[in-house]
């Protein structure tokens, strides 16, 4: 019997026992709902913050359709009915990303978000515009790259991040703990671009169905546990995952409707206090709540043997597994692995302070690499006895294996030591992936190439320099995860704010970046917003990126990476010697000093510019 006073008390108690990862999950939804859906945004975008119910965003939508084709059909130019499209119709929908991503706004926000329009819609509509603007065929090519970049990290990362998070939230329903490492639990068993395609497929469908306005709003609630099915079993095709969902759904969408409006009281409070209770506590419970309810439609469904239903088979996502077969499952392994024990070689000295406060060595010898075995057999071992215990979901029981080899140890673990060599490769990674993310939202956006940054070179260095010393400075936290979630905030503001202020202070008071208006910004130079973004992708470098990096980076020969460093730094001092007398300014760089801050929400992980 369905009680929705029962289902939320579970999601309380649920939230309860893994409120910081909860809360987690749901800050990185924001921060991929707001750098994808207002990354793109224009700078003096106009203010888009009233709200907006589902029949009048529908409505909006369709009448700048039918206005902009019709303009087309009167000899308008394409660039002007895009840009009226984007301005009139998609900025509303690009003003909140997401149910997921607790940043809904209106009573029924959740309802028109649940496409991720935010993202994609507008990615797609501001590149078509700046495409129809181009004046050359080099600059629409690199437009295209450009493009082809934001649509790449939104397929591969905001899109499937839905069902990553759904997955993570039914484990948290069932089981005492829920492992970090699970974000990357599509990537072990080798399934990803598959999650992907079968989101990519849904939005599609929503979108289409959009258009039709009621249409709209009654397939986002068919399609509601799409990203669910896709989180139990990821090798489903996309096909089989929506017809699977709208069965499911069916006869409970009005249900389903009526548990949204639940959430209208969290909604207003979410308002007044300027999205804080949201993030802190409204997103994750709402989130709680909706992996309850699909466990609930599961059980029906299962129940009433709908066709298709066979194909959700992960039964330990939703009750523990009995003692004795997860000691046949796992007892043999842990036994061939073996408790790890410490390397007997430690290193001592200078060099050996280094690598414990630091986690950085000089050289790769036979001490430094028994320890990288040990930290690596140790978080195996770990892994494995929290699954065994049964605190964990037991992935070696389900339908889903790793395909991963065991027996080389070289997961993507956090607690090791970085060499000096790796450190310098990320540092100039870091710095060139923040180069390029910022010139390709500046092309989409803008549709014009702008070299960002004080320096003329392809990097950002607060990028590179952000990442490293997170990295270097936080290195003993690394076991503490929410404690290098603030390290992380409290480190990075401070290099950004006295970053700002000695910019500003050496160059007669120049601005290349300025958070006046944002929400608790300090002089300008930093904001809440921003160091919160910040946080998160401190948190992805140190528990994901760098890790990943490193395992790639040990594989080059010294004879390589050596020589590689030394050229890249002395490009680097170049730069930063030329730039000391000739900085990078102008248009795209500098001019913040005329723009007001953008009112959508747009993330300041965009804005960074040094």
């Amino acid at each position: 019997m369905y009680s929705r006073r029962e289902l939320k008390q579970k999601a309380r108690q649920a939230l309860k026992k893994h409120y910081f990862i909860f809360v987690l999950i749901c800050l990185i939804a924001w921060f991929l709902g707001s750098s994808g859906g207002g990354s793109t945004k224009r700078e003096n975008a106009a203010d888009t913050s009233v709200q907006t119910t589902d029949s009048e965003l529908a409505a909006s939508g369709t009448t700048t359709l039918n206005t902009g084709f019709q303009g087309i059909l009167e000899g308008k130019s394409m660039e002007k009915f895009f840009s009226g499209l984007m301005e009139a119709g998609l900025e509303k929908i690009g003003s909140s990303t997401e149910e997921f991503a607790g940043t809904t706004r209106g009573v029924f926000a959740s309802v028109a978000n649940e496409i991720a329009s935010g993202s994609l819609v507008e990615t797609i509509v501001s590149g078509i515009v700046s495409l129809t603007g181009a004046n050359s065929i080099l600059l629409m090519l690199v437009i295209l790259l450009g493009f082809a970049l934001l649509l790449l990290v939104w397929f591969y990362v905001s899109n499937v991040y839905r069902a990553i998070s759904a997955r993570m939230f039914l484990e948290g329903r069932t089981y005492e703990e829920v492992p970090v490492h699970r974000f990357l639990f599509f990537y072990r068993i080798r399934k990803w671009t598959n999650v992907a395609f079968i989101m990519l497929r849904c939005t599609i469908y929503q979108m289409l169905w959009m258009l039709t306005i009621v249409g709209g709003v009654i397939k986002s609630y068919s399609y509601r546990l799409v990203p669910y099915i896709a989180a139990e079993n990821p090798g489903i095709s996309s096909k089989d995952a929506i017809a699977l969902s709208r069965k499911m759904m069916d006869g409970h969408k009005w249900e389903c409707f009526v548990l949204h409006l639940t959430f209208i009281g969290w909604n207003i409070l979410n308002t007044l206090t300027l999205g804080i209770t949201g993030k802190l506590y409204s997103d994750p419970y709402r989130q709680a709540t909706f992996a309850e309810y699909y466990a609930y439609v599961r059980g029906l469904a299962k129940q009433n043997s709908v066709e298709g239903i066979d194909m959700l088979n992960d039964t330990y996502l939703f009750e523990k597994a009995d003692r004795m077969d997860l000691l046949y499952a796992y007892e043999k392994e842990i036994d061939a692995i073996g408790e790890p024990k410490p390397p007997k070689k430690v290193r001592k000295g200078i060099a050996g302070f280094i690598a414990d406060v630091f986690g950085v060595t000089f050289v790769n010898d036979k001490t430094e690499q028994e320890y990288d075995e040990f930290m690596a057999r140790r978080e195996t071992y770990m892994s494995l006895r929290g699954e065994m215990s049964g605190k964990a979901y037991p992935v070696r029981l389900g339908p889903h294996q790793p395909k991963q080899k065991q027996k080389k140890f070289r997961g993507i673990y956090c607690e090791r030591h970085y060499s000096i060599w790796s450190m310098i490769m990320l540092f100039f990674i870091f710095a060139f992936i923040g180069w390029v993310w910022e010139v390709s939202l500046h092309l989409v956006s803008d549709g014009e190439f702008v070299n960002r940054g004080v320096l003329h070179g392809p990097w950002l260095p607060i990028y590179g320099t952000g990442g490293v010393l997170i990295l270097v400075v936080l290195n003993k936290l690394r076991s503490k995860p929410i404690a290098e979630f603030c390290a992380t905030i409290v480190l990075c503001g401070c290099v950004e704010y006295f970053t700002a202020w000695y910019l500003e202070a050496t160059h007669g008071g120049q601005k290349w970046w300025d958070y006046s208006g944002y929400f608790l910004n300090l002089h300008g130079r930093i904001c809440a917003e921003g160091l919160l973004v910040f946080g998160l992708g401190g948190m992805a470098i140190v528990y994901v990126a760098a890790p990943f990096l490193d395992n790639f980076l040990r594989r080059i020969k010294m004879q390589i990476i050596i020589p590689l460093c030394v050229v890249l730094l002395a490009v680097y001092c170049g730069d930063q010697i030329y730039s000391g007398k000739h900085p990078n300014t102008g248009k795209g760089i500098t001019d913040y000093a005329a723009q007001l801050p953008d009112p959508s929400g747009s993330s300041a992980w965009t804005r960074r510019t040094l």
